[in-house]
């Protein structure tokens, strides 16, 4: 077995213990909170227990992951982040870091169904779509340029992406408290059939989540790491630019991109800071900037030719 066989394997595992990280997060989401309940002693109980589970888990799958990273770039030999699927590997990793550490600072645990959810989500489509195997790189990517500039841009994405979860979260939480009839109207039927189920699609496992007010300022503190981080990207790849082409900008769909991404996350943390835009705008904004960064990391490779376009996806798949 190779170094990248086994880096794939280790991805795979990566993939299983953030599954079931997910499913206790998930358990503990929908057995805490009902409506007008307040949980015994045994449900506490269980709740310590699931909770737990979901974080030794997911601490399971970032040591699965890193030695899944390390792997591949002993496999490659040279930094693991320069193809849609390393960029997946290791965005997938750092927002799964970001959201351990930061939980042994502050609990935002109540965020681990989701992020890990969106982590499983990113590894099983790199895995299947983006994969490709370790290998070199073209000469332009022969660079120190390439840990600086493209580490920091995989690790914008990852604190980018726990930013937008809570955001997400955010807007569910404000249209649960202002009763939405979609947010407390689904799921009735199955009340007497299946209980889990019922929990789920009531949607009263929102009340496991700060206020929509806290939740905002959760989502704005970890944006403005990923904007600051962003903004290193964008500075380090002119600079990286001018090394290997001779010229800082050059309007390549990429660049474009990435610029547009710094533009609209820059709106959003100026209306959020001068008070104009709170609450369900400022998370929508949010939503935008994130599906911005989505599109600059597929669709720009996907669908456009550029200077940027180095092994994005498997040949086949072109």
């Amino acid at each position: 077995m190779t170094t990248g066989e086994i880096s794939d394997l280790l991805m795979w595992g990566t993939a299983t213990a953030y599954t079931v990280s997910m499913l206790a997060f998930v358990t503990n989401l929908v057995t805490s909170y009902g409506p007008g309940k307040t949980p015994s002693d045994s449900v506490r109980a269980n709740n310590r227990r699931s909770l737990g589970i979901g974080t030794m888990t997911a601490w399971l799958g970032v040591v699965l992951q890193l030695g899944a990273i390390v792997a591949r770039g002993i496999a490659a030999g040279r930094a693991p982040w320069a193809n849609m699927y390393e960029f997946t590997m290791v965005g997938t990793f750092v927002a799964v870091a970001v959201f351990l550490v930061v939980s042994l600072r502050k609990d935002i645990r109540f965020l681990g169904t989701f992020v890990m959810a969106l982590a499983v989500l990113f590894i099983v489509l790199g895995l299947l779509k983006f994969h490709i195997a370790a290998d070199g790189v073209q000469p332009a990517l022969q660079s120190y340029w390439l840990i600086i500039h493209v580490g920091v841009a995989v690790s914008a994405t990852g604190v980018l992406s726990v930013g937008c979860v809570a955001a997400v979260l955010q807007l569910l939480r404000d249209s649960y408290d202002s009763g939405s009839t979609l947010l407390r109207g689904e799921g009735k039927a199955l009340r007497g059939r299946n209980r889990f189920a019922w929990r789920v699609l009531s949607w009263h496992w929102l009340e496991a989540m700060p206020r929509a007010g806290k939740l905002e300022v959760l989502s704005f503190r970890f944006n403005a790491v990923g904007f600051v981080l962003w903004t290193f990207t964008l500075i380090a790849g002119a600079i990286w630019a001018e090394h290997a082409w001779g010229r800082y900008w050059g309007w390549d769909p990429k660049e474009v991109w990435t610029f547009v991404v710094w533009v609209v996350y820059a709106g959003y943390l100026h209306a959020r800071a001068t008070q104009r835009w709170t609450g369900r705008r400022a998370a929508y904004f949010v939503l935008v900037g994130y599906l911005c960064v989505l599109f600059n990391f597929t669709g720009v490779n996907i669908l456009f030719d550029g200077k940027h376009s180095y092994g994005n996806l498997p040949s086949d798949s072109k």
